[in-house]
């Protein structure tokens, strides 16, 4: 009984239960559950783990003490993986974390992120990482405190400052609101400027039809670098897009462009199997933990063990080059001078 077992089987007593306090509180231990850094199986304290209270002590001990028969998943909570699962698989492939250099999705309070640039990057550099990418979203994402040409501008002194001295190397990125026609929302002026360049749909991402033309759209676009977030899934709230998925990362690969694992535990988006058509297609792969707070850069962890499962070449991993070298490809990706 691990804890991916564990999730679903919480989240289907949440849709069970009738008392709605109680409900939610299984619904919330659920997605808990693909946060827990060790298999339940393994704490004496059940209580130590997250969002887990006396009664769902007794829940989740009996769940344990006489398991249930394995239940597959619907849609919208499968292929979500776990960080104990995915520390078990970096146990046995430790290669794979040492590769790694860089966190290519994160925010600071200059959009909806929870700390400034300089702590973010002071916490990435604990973790082990050489540079990351400060990714804040752009003005077209009122929503998330999405940022203009003037504050993207005013954010790239500060991350000179910082990068005098906080430890991992600040490449200055952002993540860009694409339209379902691919239009980007910043200035291409402003954009140019940028060491990387994120874009992602943030809107109509519950339509059910085949979305492979704004896909194409999207990567054809020259201003940006890296397809975020893809299919714009979260855990048992949104299924997300569905497309030609051959097509889509056949585009990504001409175009010299990235899709991203995003490693946040609600996202997992690419998920392992279309992980493995991406890398078929040899386009590249950027990971990413949308972090919006320190504690959530442990989760590059999720991400690098999906590359692992899905059997990804290092080489075609943003994260495993050196800054100077991503920093010239993702330019000359956006038809930039390095």
């Amino acid at each position: 009984m691990k804890n991916g077992d564990l999730s679903e089987l919480l989240a289907r007593a949440s849709e069970l239960e009738k008392e709605p306090r109680k409900s939610k509180a299984l619904r919330r231990a659920a997605r808990a559950a693909l946060t827990w850094p060790v298999e339940a199986e393994t704490v004496e304290d059940l209580q130590e783990l997250r969002s887990v209270g006396p009664w769902l002590r007794g829940i989740i001990r009996g769940l344990l003490d006489e398991p249930p028969e394995p239940v597959d998943p619907p849609p919208i909570r499968a292929g979500f993986s776990t960080l104990a699962h995915a520390r078990s698989i970096l146990t046995d492939h430790p290669d794979a974390r040492a590769a790694i250099r860089a966190d290519l999705q994160m925010h600071t309070t200059y959009s909806d992120g929870s700390v400034s640039v300089e702590d973010m990057a002071r916490a990435a550099a604990a973790l082990g990482h050489e540079y990351v990418a400060i990714t804040d979203h752009s003005k077209g994402l009122p929503i998330a405190g999405g940022i203009d040409e003037a504050t993207l501008a005013r954010q790239a002194e500060e991350i000179a400052r910082v990068n005098e001295t906080a430890g991992a190397r600040v490449l200055h990125s952002m993540e860009v609101n694409i339209s379902v026609g691919g239009e980007v929302d910043m200035e291409p002026e402003a954009l140019a400027k940028l060491d990387v360049v994120l874009g992602a749909f943030h809107s109509k991402l519950r339509v059910k039809e085949d979305q492979t033309e704004r896909y194409v759209r999207a990567l054809q676009n020259p201003h940006i670098n890296t397809l975020a977030h893809p299919r714009g899934r979260i855990f048992n709230f949104r299924l997300g897009l569905t497309a030609d998925w051959s097509a889509v990362f056949d585009v990504a690969a001409t175009n010299g462009k990235a899709v991203e694992i995003d490693a946040y535990p609600d996202r997992q988006d690419l998920n392992i199997e279309l992980l493995r058509h991406a890398a078929r297609a040899g386009c590249f792969i950027s990971i990413g933990t949308d972090a919006h707070h320190p504690d959530e850069l442990a989760f590059i962890e999720i991400g690098i063990a999906a590359a692992v499962e899905a059997r990804v070449p290092f080489e075609i991993i943003l994260n495993t080059m050196k800054p100077e070298q991503l920093i010239d490809s993702a330019r000359a990706a956006r038809g930039l001078s390095a």
